[in-house]
Order: structure tokens, then C-alpha cells, then sequence
């Protein structure tokens, strides 16, 4: 029985998948399949809640769910306690670049920070206070009504204590020297102070000279520090509370498609850099799933394999195969939905679709596998039909029914649609293609 979504809920997945994005809410309702892939990164984030680290690349076809598996995997870390950042890359972000890219993907990524209670992204200020505020309750809890000096000292000494923990990483004196500004400013509700230190954390400051003017701080967040600050935030988080930092980044089609081999070369030798430190132990409570397709994977010339020292760490070895998989491996490859699946999906949408807009489901079982089938055997289907296609056909039919009672799912299809997908086969065959639907 399905289960009532939301209207806000339900109008945001609708809405989503008749264009052929992903949804950020509510994927809860319309997963179906994956369920190894899922908790083989399930295992990963465990590891990396007690103190481990990961690292992995979803691969798919456009349209086969990569980008689908990878909000999902996001909205659980943040409801189980993880703080959660992700980008897609683009030609103005990638890892690494001579015009600030590697930068911009950092600002990309602490703009999308999220949690639990802000799941959509700006919960950096939260984290701090929130943080902040436990610290104080604990000095509360310990002191005997404290007068406010000396309150506020003892405050200041814990917040030292639990940021010296930093500075033994790179670059994290001066990031526990900012959160201890903040707390300055938070106690002194100094708000263009506040302003000044989250602008150095989300690595807005253009240089080290203004750094250093507002804050008295020699050092920003650039090109080549990035990625060292993610692992102190990283550190940072779980001091505060969470159990780690899951970072999500997606497209990596675009390091694929950069026309410099030396440029490319170079975004492969952070993706190395990242790598190697989760392989060797030198990352805590921080994993990373990237997103690309096959081709950006696998491509000699220009893909992350033409960097051989990627290649002979990533590459399969001689016993996996497309049916007998090694989910523990760094690659994911994402095969498509079986046709089962695809059923069960398209049934979920019709109810929520029913729910948003106030009427009782119309399609019967025969006409979610007429529509199937239509779809499956559509000329080229069989190597290149996807489920965000089948998906963005069925919102589509299901608007247009709603709007138009008085025409069936033939009319709307075509009269001779099945004919021509199918070569003119009988009913009978419908229900031999499609029997495993028969549940």
C-alpha cells in the first residue's frame, strides 16, 4: 500500500522528474532497486562514522540513476547524523585549474553543506552555534554559577582545547584561530564579525592581505588548499558532534571533457591525492562518492583511466564481471532498472500523482504494461532507453489522462502505437514479454 506523500512533497517530485532532475526531498517514496549498491555505501558510511574513511565512483549511462542513487545515499547520511556537501562539477568547477576552478567547486560545496535540520544547504552558521552552544552548556553544566567573566573564559578554554586538536593539520592553526573569532562574535553578538569569519570559511576572501585585515589571519582557502581544509572540516564536525562528512560530487563527465591533456592531468592527480589518503589511512571520518559515466571512467585517451596511476589502482581484476559483480571494489557500475522494477516505479508515480491531485488511480494493470511495453520496444530501446526517459513519458501520460478523462491510455498513445513499436504482435504476446508483471 502506498504510503501518503506530502502534497509539497509530492508536487516537488512530480515536478522534478517531468523535467529529469533529481529531487533533494522525497526520494524515500520512489526508490526502488538498488538495494546491494545501496549497502555496500551503507558499509562505507559506517566505516567512516568509527573513524575510517572511503571513496567511490558511481557509474552509469545519463539517465540510468547514478545521479538518483547518489541524493539518495545524501538525504540518509544527513538523517543519520552526517554533515553532508555536494557540487557538480562544470567547466567553472572541477579540482583543479589555473583560473580558480579547484576553489569554486570548494565554495560550491560549503554553500551546499548540509544536516538534518537544514537538509537544503547554508548550515554552516547553524553548525557553528549549535556547536557553540554545547560547548557552553558543558562549561554550565560544570561551573557554580559562574559570574559572566570567568564563564566566559572557561568557555574560551574549552573551545581552545577542542580546536588545538586541529592545528596539527594542515593548515588548522588558523582554522581554530577563525572558530575561536567566532565565538567572539557570537558572544559580543558582533555581527559583521560573524560575517568576516563564515566569508573565510567559505573561502570568499580574495586574498591574504585582507585576510589578515579583518581577521589577523595570514592565510585563505585557495586552489591548492581545498582540499586539506574538507579533511579539517571533516575533523571539525565530528567535534561538534556529527559523525562525519560525506562529500557528494557529481558530473565528473566535465574533467573528461577539459581539452588540455596537461589540465586534465592535473584534476587527475587530486582525484589521486584524495584517494590515496582514504587507502592510506591519512583521512578521518570523511568519505567521497563521485558520479560520472562510463565513458569519463573507462575512456584511454581522456577518461580517469588515461592517468595510470588511476588506472592500475581502479581498474577490475579478472573475476568480476557485469553479473557477478565486487560491490566492495571503488567502482559501482550502475546497470539500468529491470522491467520489474520499472513497474513498480511507474505504479508509485501513479499513486502520488493520484494524491496530489485529488482523484482515485485510473490505470489498471494492463495499461501500466501496455505502457511498458510501448516504451520498451521503441526503436533503439534496447541500448538506449533509460529510466529518467520512461519516468518523464509516464508523468506525462498521467498529466495529460488527468486532464483529459474521456480519453483512454491508447488514444493517448496512438492507436497503432504498439503495432508499430512491435511489429503488429497480439495481446497474447504482451502478456508472454511482460509475464513476470503477473504478481
Amino acid at each position: 500500500m502506498q504510503n501518503h506523500v506530502p502534497n509539497r512533497i509530492a508536487n516537488i517530485l512530480i515536478n522534478a522528474l517531468k523535467g529529469g532532475v533529481v529531487p533533494r526531498v522525497g526520494l524515500e517514496y520512489v526508490t526502488v532497486g538498488r538495494a546491494n549498491e545501496i549497502a555496500a555505501i551503507l558499509h562505507d558510511i559506517e566505516m567512516i562514522e568509527d573513524g575510517g574513511a572511503s571513496f567511490r565512483f558511481i557509474v552509469g549511462k545519463y539517465g540510468s540513476g547514478k545521479s538518483f542513487l547518489l541524493q539518495t545515499i545524501r538525504n540518509y547520511a544527513t538523517a543519520k547524523g552526517f554533515a553532508v556537501v555536494d557540487a557538480d562539477l562544470s567547466p567553472e568547477r572541477r579540482f583543479a585549474g589555473t583560473k580558480g576552478q579547484g576553489l569554486a567547486t570548494y565554495k560550491e560545496l560549503i554553500s551546499n553543506l548540509s544536516t538534518k535540520s537544514k537538509p537544503d544547504g547554508g548550515a554552516l552558521p547553524l553548525i557553528l552555534e549549535k556547536w557553540l552552544s554545547g560547548i557552553q552548556a558543558e562549561v554550565a553544566c560544570r561551573g557554580d554559577n559562574l559570574p559572566p567573566a570567568e564563564f566566559n573564559q572557561a568557555v574560551e578554554e574549552r573551545i581552545y582545547a577542542v580546536a588545538s586538536s586541529l592545528e596539527g593539520m594542515v593548515n588548522g592553526f588558523e582554522f581554530a584561530k577563525a572558530v575561536a573569532l567566532y565565538w567572539r562574535a557570537y558572544r559580543e553578538d558582533d555581527s559583521a564579525l560573524k560575517s568576516n569569519v563564515l566569508r573565510w570559511f567559505r573561502g570568499e576572501y580574495p586574498s591574504r592581505k585582507e585576510a589578515k585585515a579583518d581577521l589577523g589571519i595570514n592565510f585563505v582557502v585557495n586552489d591548492e588548499t581545498w582540499y586539506d581544509f574538507l579533511k579539517i572540516f571533516a575533523a571539525f564536525l565530528v567535534g561538534a558532534g556529527y559523525k562525519g562528512l560525506l562529500v557528494v560530487i557529481d558530473e565528473l563527465v566535465n574533467i573528461f571533457k577539459i581539452p588540455n591533456s596537461i589540465t586534465r592531468a592535473n584534476n587527475y592527480e587530486k582525484i589521486l591525492t584524495m584517494y590515496n589518503d582514504v587507502l592510506q589511512g591519512k583521512a578521518k571520518h570523511i568519505g567521497f562518492l563521485m558520479g560520472g559515466t562510463p565513458q569519463c571512467i573507462a575512456d584511454k585517451y581522456k577518461g580517469v583511466f588515461s592517468y595510470e596511476a588511476l588506472k592500475s589502482r581502479l581498474a577490475e581484476g579478472h573475476f568480476a564481471t557485469e553479473q557477478v559483480k565486487d560491490l566492495t571494489a571503488p567502482i559501482i557500475r550502475l546497470q539500468m532498472l529491470s522491467q520489474e522494477e520499472m513497474y513498480i516505479l511507474v505504479e508509485k508515480l501513479q499513486n502520488i500523482h493520484a494524491g496530489l491531485f485529488g482523484y482515485s488511480p485510473t490505470l489498471t494493470h494492463e495499461d501500466l504494461l501496455y505502457f511498458l511495453t510501448v516504451e520498451y520496444n521503441r526503436v533503439g530501446a534496447e541500448s538506449h532507453i533509460t529510466p529518467r526517459e520512461i519516468i518523464r513519458d509516464f508523468i506525462e501520460l498521467v498529466n495529460i489522462l488527468h486532464q483529459n478523462p474521456h480519453m483512454s491510455v491508447a488514444e493517448i498513445l496512438g492507436g497503432n502505437s504498439f503495432e508499430m513499436a512491435k511489429g503488429g504482435l497480439s495481446e497474447e504476446v504482451i502478456h508472454e514479454d511482460f509475464k513476470e508483471f503477473e504478481f
